[in-house]
């Protein structure tokens, strides 16, 4: 069976600058496990899936020859919801990620922050307050 129809819902898909770092910083700051990571000859991840949460996510490397580019997502979120919000704050901000909006009650009762990893993808972190 392939992969794609094993995996429900909506995946978030996007180019990073470096996706081996990527991995690294994602594993660190999300808890991420590596599923499959796909690479071309020159060692560049043309596939890379991760699991984040029981969620999936996939990401790859620039091919600047085939017009894939590794810039920053813009007006995009990813948001995690999670059951320990501070605790994933905290551990996302120690590997590095730098605060946009701080970790605190929302007006909708939730905890919920943003930041944004070293890769320019911007995070929102929600949990009971």
């Amino acid at each position: 069976m392939a992969e794609a129809t094993k995996i429900p819902g909506v995946i978030a898909y996007f180019t990073v600058s470096d996706s081996k770092a990527a991995t690294a910083f994602y594993e660190k700051a999300f808890g991420a496990a590596l599923v499959d990571r796909r690479e071309d000859d020159d060692g560049r991840s043309m596939h890379v899936h991760v699991e984040i949460n029981g969620g999936s996510m996939f990401f790859n490397d620039p091919f600047p020859e085939h017009g894939v580019l590794a810039e920053p997502a813009k007006n995009i979120t990813l948001h995690l919801v999670v059951d320990d919000a501070d605790t994933w704050w905290k551990r996302a901000v120690e590997a590095g990620g730098e605060v946009v909006v701080p970790l605190d009650v929302a007006f909708w009762g939730d905890k919920y922050g943003q930041l944004k990893d070293p890769f320019g993808v911007t995070w929102g972190i929600v949990g009971p307050a």
